[in-house]
């Protein structure tokens, strides 16, 4: 049994040969555990980069998955460049528009817009849902989860709706490389995310208790982007997409709010997604305490949910996970990801098997970190997942091939 279909069995609930491993990399742990292979800003301002990235840290880790979660580059970036200074370990891109991108040795790229002067977010209470979603261009904050291209003037004004070309040349690059032994995933922001980057992550949460019909409004029309990016992928060969709504767990909005301002949006992006491919597994990545809000999960029509963090950064702990969302999502991660950082081989090993206990019952279960792996988490400690997962997490009864065809 290959990877591809170990994961395709996890994500319909069926048993594979054993439990799934795939854990989400950040940034900075490409650009710390590469830096004999590529620079960091080869891996952040190229499609070629971040796909040899990708494929390299799979391979040395033997994941069954791959997350590829930002899109292809446009070709003609670095020639937007008008010149490269070295600050520390960092190096700072100066653009011909004036602006400028940070990129760190170990942590994610910043972006720092030319005009200082021009207002970074638009004013909440004046923004027209209709019309104001069709001049985006004039808030040069707003293109993490849309563009993912703050580095070159004279983006599309509205809605991307028509994603570039180049946007699929990471995908193309992984596809290619590993055929059909590996599942790869795509990511789309959530709708709730793309609000938060259109106004500001403090001025978005004010707005929902400011003025809870407008921002209804346009969550409804942010939601078109997220779908539009997500069929894209889907026709392109995904195998599973992510709908990535870190910033939606307790601590940051009540259950109340994720009622009412996340689940009805992705559950418009899960069915539109499910309508035209009916067997792709859509899953979400949310971070923080989702004790109080599993079943919600389950109303956004989703397949699966990622990070699922424990105590003391989370609330849940996987064995009541898998007993009150378990039969309807599979579920991915649950390890600490911070704990990670200092764990010893003997802790790796115990809290790993203790995931594989809790979570490897009945299938749908991929063990995973909570949420992504940190820039100085030593690479030994992932490589040991997969001998892990063929020691302690194995069925002794995988199901047959109709099934993992079906998957």
């Amino acid at each position: 049994m290959d990877s591809r279909q170990r994961m395709a069995l996890a994500m319909h609930h069926q048993t594979a040969d054993r439990v799934p491993v795939m854990c989400q990399l950040a940034l900075g742990h490409y650009f710390v555990n590469l830096r004999d292979r590529c620079k960091p800003h080869e891996i952040w301002f190229t499609s070629e980069g971040f796909a040899d990235a990708l494929l390299t840290l799979r391979e040395r880790y033997r994941f069954d998955g791959i997350l590829i979660n930002i899109p292809g580059r446009d070709p003609d970036w670095l020639n937007q460049v008008s010149s490269v200074e070295a600050s520390g370990d960092a190096h700072i891109f100066h653009w011909k528009d004036g602006a400028r991108t940070v990129v760190p040795s170990n942590d994610n790229p910043s972006y720092h817009r030319p005009d200082s002067s021009q207002p970074a977010y638009p004013n909440f209470l004046e923004f027209d849902p209709d019309t104001d979603t069709e001049r985006l261009d004039e808030w040069p904050t707003y293109t993490w989860g849309v563009y993912h291209t703050p580095y070159l003037p004279g983006k599309a004004s509205g809605l991307l709706l028509e994603p570039p070309d180049y946007f699929y040349r990471t995908i193309d690059i992984v596809r290619k490389a590993v055929g059909s032994s590996v599942s790869v995933h795509g990511e789309v922001f959530s709708p709730f995310t793309h609000f938060l980057e259109l106004f500001g992550y403090q001025e978005a949460l004010v707005a929902l208790t400011t003025d809870a019909g407008r921002a209804e409004a346009i969550l409804e029309r942010l939601s078109a982007a997220s779908i539009a990016w997500g069929k894209a992928q889907a026709r392109r060969g995904v195998d599973a997409l992510l709908i990535s709504s870190a910033f939606a767990g307790g601590g940051f909005i009540s259950k109340r709010m994720y009622s009412q301002f996340v689940v009805p949006y992705e559950r418009a992006v899960a069915d539109a997604l499910h309508a035209e491919f009916p067997v792709l597994p859509v899953y979400t990545h949310t971070c923080g305490k989702l004790g109080d809000r599993l079943e919600l999960l389950v109303d956004s029509h989703v397949d699966g949910v990622d990070t699922l963090d424990p105590p003391p950064l989370g609330n849940v702990e996987l064995v009541d996970a898998k007993a009150r969302v378990g039969k309807k999502l599979f579920i991915k991660g649950n390890m600490n990801s911070v704990a990670l950082l200092t764990d010893t081989e003997a802790q790796v090993v115990a809290r790993a098997r203790s995931a594989l206990d809790a979570g490897k019952p009945r299938g749908g279960y991929i063990l995973s970190s909570a949420c992504s792996v940190a820039p100085l988490v030593e690479p030994w400690k992932l490589a040991m997942l997969v001998n892990i997962a063929d020691e302690h997490g194995r069925y002794s009864n995988p199901s047959r091939d109709d099934a993992i065809r079906k998957a």
